[in-house]
């Protein structure tokens, strides 16, 4: 199965550089290495659009400060990391034998020759074929499954954009293993106007590397997760903000937003004890709008054309 993701009219565009073997290199010097740039996986974290990791969270990583921050082991096997690279030779198998290209692994750390920051670990190299140079290869159980139903999830959309940036490629294809059982292969085509827009953005992000100056927090759980790390306790001093009329205003912000929250909990419950009130012993309503089930748990289920909300 293929989809096609359009794009602007591509442009010639120089190869990447190798900037180190990658067949005898331990590890630990492989994430040495990582932290010299950005590299694909960083790309939609670098520019604000990774739902998992924050501009913050990779900061850190990048200046060194992602000591205290919890890393995914890659030998347990509880992890999707541990599954995503054991599988990862099967997926490319499996893509050789539904499409026919061959692959390589191309055991590199790919440099962009203009671009000495934007680096590259690509999964496979396909050769042979015309029309698509690079094999990027994804799985995703039964929670995972659920972002690629729309086709490439935006972050590695932005991963493989990188890698064409870097590569000066033409096209690639993700080849991603649902639930354990089922391979669809996505084209991607090289688009300039996005990787132009992704180098400027990439470019204003390594500046806080470069500056060793935090990125401003998102408001993502990884983002609180990074702020932890950076000040890992109270020094027990006082600050005083009081002439400062931005942070001023950003505390009376969370001020008014807090009590909102607090009106609008208590807004809640009220209607929610009314809902459960009036149903008395029923399981379920039906309603104009749509449904209400109350399990006694105590909750109710809100069903409706355009709400589907757990109270």
């Amino acid at each position: 199965m293929y989809q096609v993701l359009n794009s602007s009219r591509p442009a010639r565009a120089r190869p990447a550089l190798r900037l180190i073997d990658t067949r005898r290199l331990e590890r630990a010097r492989w994430l040495e290495v990582r932290k010299a740039g950005i590299g694909g996986s960083d790309a939609a974290a670098a520019v604000g659009l990774n739902p998992y990791k924050s501009q913050l969270e990779l900061w850190l990583e990048k200046t060194g400060r992602d000591a205290g921050l919890e890393k995914p082991d890659p030998k347990d096997t509880t992890a999707p990391v541990y599954w995503g690279s054991l599988l990862e030779p099967i997926v490319a198998a499996a893509y050789t034998q539904q499409t026919g290209n061959r692959v390589r692994k191309v055991n590199a750390v790919l440099q962009s020759p203009s671009v000495p920051y934007m680096l590259a670990n690509i999964d496979r190299e396909v050769v042979g074929a015309p029309d698509v140079q690079i094999l990027e290869c994804k799985t995703a159980g039964e929670f995972g499954a659920k972002l690629w139903k729309e086709g490439v999830p935006e972050y590695v959309q932005l991963q493989v954009q990188h890698q064409l940036a870097v590569t000066g490629k033409q096209a690639a294809d993700v080849a991603v293993l649902l639930c354990g059982q089922r391979l669809v292969v996505h084209r991607i085509l090289r688009d300039e106007e996005l990787i132009a827009r992704l180098i400027e953005l990439e470019g204003r992000f390594w500046q806080y590397v470069e500056n060793d100056t935090p990125p401003p927090a998102d408001g993502s759980a990884s983002a609180e997760k990074a702020l932890r790390c950076l000040f890992p306790r109270d020094t027990g001093t006082v600050i005083d903000f009081s002439s400062d009329r931005e942070l001023s205003a950003v505390f009376a912000d969370l001020q008014a937003i807090r009590s909102k929250m607090a009106a609008l909990g208590e807004e809640e419950g009220k209607l929610k004890q009314r809902l459960q009130q009036a149903m008395g012993g029923a399981s379920k309503a039906i309603f104009e709008t749509g449904e209400a089930s109350w399990k006694r748990t105590p909750a109710v289920r809100i069903v409706g054309t355009s709400t589907d909300v757990r109270v």
